[in-house]
């Protein structure tokens, strides 16, 4: 390899695409929540305008290209291949980290990313530089870090969350006092003052965050601080009006111009601000090679100090990153899942959770509902009514059994009050010149403004408070993460380029493909192996529905038991723990159905509710299967995972007869169920004696052998313990299909 920089030079123009892709697919929820959320507008039109705020955004975002250059570190102080060593670490880790986030399905800070990266790359390449000087110590790091603009980025992200949640709060309780969730008639009146402020604050939002960095910025921005309070003025009182006829002609809530407004406006500073985050470190990269290859002096001793001056923008790559972020935009599944996080967190009404309570949780909703009975005492009781009053929601809206698909998440008003705080926020932040993350702004001010929507209530605060506190603690690890991982990048690739750069390059692609193929199989087990809910209103529609649901869990069963019977005569940890696994999902799925009886009840005729009889023992016997199935496969994994002997032969034979018989039974219940043959249920209720007559038979046989020949207590155990619970398990399919054959009937 002659040239290892331009070798380096071409793997991360590579890796900057890919870089452009994760990271799109997590910054995703910053611009498109709000409008997805509350379904205001068609899923088209929202890719449509994010598409061009995208594209306008990353074409004249050239001017923030320099904080990867000279941000975090003081470049001069470093040679080109120092440089090449830190840009290429950056770029590797920043990658595998938003891709770890994507496929968790969290939403992250590519700012944080990026700039932690940076950080950790440049420290550590500057801990070496430092220790092979005789004059310099770790106390001269400051002259390599720029540690007083690193400082400024922690605090300002960390205030910046606290803030964000706060005024999103405020603003959000606010608007529903004035509007409640009746809002129709109430927009008709205020709207188009309502949309004065918001259009406004979105506008301001959209030039002074939008514009900045742009080419056109330093000759407007005299202009724009001098006269910011006669804009401000002069674009309310068009904007209201605009409002006012908007509303008059087309008979249109202004609500949809708002929002559709902010999804622009927040795409436009999205890929302005962040394509840096992207790309940044790759241009810097070129930049360097550049200066570097003319100059015919050893990159070992080539100074970087041509990062320290203004370059100027690279048009045709801004305009092709451009395109790959719009791609990205339409046809990442990973943006989809990110972005579901945050709108189930958001969502108004009691629906499937998808993060669990944990001891923080816990914590903080008992002292917040503490704290709010307290507060609320102290109020006047007329007062507290009017409050009360302007919270009380249409309860018609619960008889939707699966508001995750069919429902908006929130109303118009919660998502125009999104994108208005949020805009407002990070314009203020950008005239102050603070730093800060609009992942962290956006997503703090929709948890805000769901606090104070009274979303998370008695039936899903811990939940929604535990998803906000694994959200934020993944931010934390992304900033400590980024930091160790870059710095240890850096190390490997000093230690021998020629080496570790391609086998670095190597373990990123495996890397990737590895959590594509893992989501897109995550993504293919949920669209065609989960249980379904059912959707009928009448007694005949759930039996048959339902039938799905027997041939589902009937198959699974089967498949269980032999792997548990397989992991246990081959003493394969991993494949009981696959059981258990198993198990667990099939478990979670059936809860999920539970969860779903509420809304099953509300959506029943009034002729058919002997339907909610039928699919709640339907559910009790599924869940006794499960049960069961749980217990055998706890027990066989603690058995062989804690070392003790295996079966005997004679154990082995007995239980793999009791699986060939139990595997007769399951796949002849999956014919009747598959074929809608229900009469035939009566075949499989004649066999139930038989079977259990076969399973105490094989009871008494252990009994015997232990009273003669046994000689391991754990054994024993272990066998009694698989074939009572299979006894049971027995029972729990015997009885639902009782209960399917009996309702059959009726």
């Amino acid at each position: 390899m002659d040239n290892i920089y331009l070798f380096m030079l071409v793997a991360l123009a590579v890796l900057a695409v890919l870089d452009i892709i994760v990271g799109v697919s997590n910054d995703a929820i910053n611009f498109l929540n709000s409008a997805i959320g509350s379904k205001a507008i068609s899923l088209r039109t929202i890719m449509i305008v994010a598409s061009l705020g995208i594209f306008i955004g990353a074409v004249f975002s050239s001017g923030m290209m320099e904080v990867a250059r000279k941000g975090i570190f003081n470049p001069s102080e470093f040679y080109f291949d120092e440089i090449m060593i830190i840009f290429m670490a950056v770029i590797i880790t920043d990658i595998l980290l938003l891709d770890f986030f994507n496929t968790l399905g969290l939403p992250t800070s590519t700012t944080v990313s990026i700039v932690f990266n940076l950080l950790g790359a440049s420290v550590v390449m500057s801990v070496f530089k430092i220790l092979g000087s005789e004059s310099q110590t770790l106390a001269d790091l400051g002259v390599y870090i720029n540690t007083e603009k690193a400082i400024t980025i922690i605090s300002g992200i960390l205030l910046s969350v606290l803030i964000s949640f706060s005024v999103g709060a405020l603003v959000q309780w606010m608007s529903r006092i004035i509007f409640t969730f009746q809002f129709e008639k109430k927009i008709k009146n205020f709207g188009a003052l309502f949309g004065g402020v918001a259009l406004t604050s979105i506008t301001y939002f959209i030039f002074i965050k939008g514009l900045k960095g742009t080419p056109y910025y330093g000759e407007l921005s005299g202009f724009l601080k001098n006269n910011e309070l006669l804009i401000i003025a002069l674009a309310f009182v068009i904007l209201t009006g605009f409002s006012y006829l908007f509303q008059k002609i087309s008979d249109k809530s202004i609500l949809i111009v708002i929002i559709l407004v902010g999804t622009f406006g927040l795409a436009l500073a999205f890929a302005g601000n962040d394509l840096v985050n992207f790309i940044g470190v790759s241009m810097a990269a070129y930049h360097s090679y550049e200066a570097w290859s003319v100059s015919g002096i050893d990159a070992s001793l080539f100074s970087m100090e041509s990062l320290d001056k203004k370059v100027p923008a690279e048009p045709f790559l801004l305009f092709l990153a451009g395109g790959i972020m719009v791609v990205t935009l339409w046809f990442s599944k990973k943006a989809r899942n990110v972005a579901e996080t945050e709108i189930s967190l958001s969502r108004q009404y009691d629906t499937h959770e998808k993060f669990n309570p944990n001891f923080f949780s816990r914590v903080i909703v008992n002292l917040f509902f503490k704290s709010s009975s307290g507060l609320g005492a102290l109020l006047p009781n007329t007062v507290h009514q009017k409050i009360e009053k302007s919270f009380e929601r249409n309860n018609t809206s619960l008889v939707n059994k699966d508001q995750s698909i069919d429902a908006p998440a929130f109303d118009m008003i919660r998502a125009s009050v999104n994108l208005m705080v949020a805009g407002v926020l990070i314009s203020i932040a950008t005239a102050m010149k603070l730093p800060l993350s609009t992942t962290y702004v956006t997503f703090m001010v929709a948890m805000g403004t769901s606090l104070a929507d009274r979303a998370w209530g008695r039936e899903s605060a811990v939940y929604r408070v535990a998803g906000v506190v694994n959200v934020i603690g993944g931010w934390f690890l992304t900033a400590i993460g980024a930091f160790m991982a870059s710095g240890v990048v850096v190390f490997l690739i000093r230690w021998d380029k020629k080496t570790m750069i391609p086998a670095l390059l190597l373990l990123t692609l495996i890397l990737l493909a590895r959590n594509f193929l893992k989501h897109r199989n995550k993504e293919s087990q949920v669209n065609h192996k989960e249980l379904k809910k059912s959707e009928s209103s009448t007694v005949q529609g759930i039996i048959s529905e339902s039938a799905d649901n027997i041939v589902n869990v009937i198959s699974r069963t089967s498949k269980i038991y032999s792997n548990f019977l397989n992991g246990l005569s081959t003493q394969n940890s991993d494949l009981l723990k696959k059981s258990k696994k198993g198990v667990a999902k099939l478990d979670s799925e059936i809860e999920e159905l539970r969860d779903n009886i509420f809304f099953l009840i509300k959506s029943l005729d009034e002729t058919s509710v002997r339907g909610s009889n039928f699919y709640i023992i339907i559910l009790a016997y599924l869940t006794d299967i499960a049960q069961s199935l749980d217990f055998i496969s706890k027990k066989s994994y603690k058995h062989v995972n804690n070392q003790h002997q295996k079966l005997k032969f004679n154990q082995f034979k007995d239980l793999k007869e009791i699986d060939d018989r139990l595997n007769l039974m399951y796949n002849e219940i999956i014919e009747i169920f598959n074929s809608r043959k229900f009469e035939r249920v009566s075949l499989i209720l004649a066999q139930k004696q038989e079977i259990i007559d076969f399973l105490t038979d094989k009871i008494n046989t252990q009994i015997e052998r232990t009273r003669l020949e046994e000689s391991s207590p754990k054994n024993t155990t272990l066998y009694f313990n698989i074939l009572m619970e299979t006894k049971d398990l027995v029972n729990s399919i015997m009885n639902l299909m009782d209960e399917y054959f009996t309702s059959y009937k009726k």
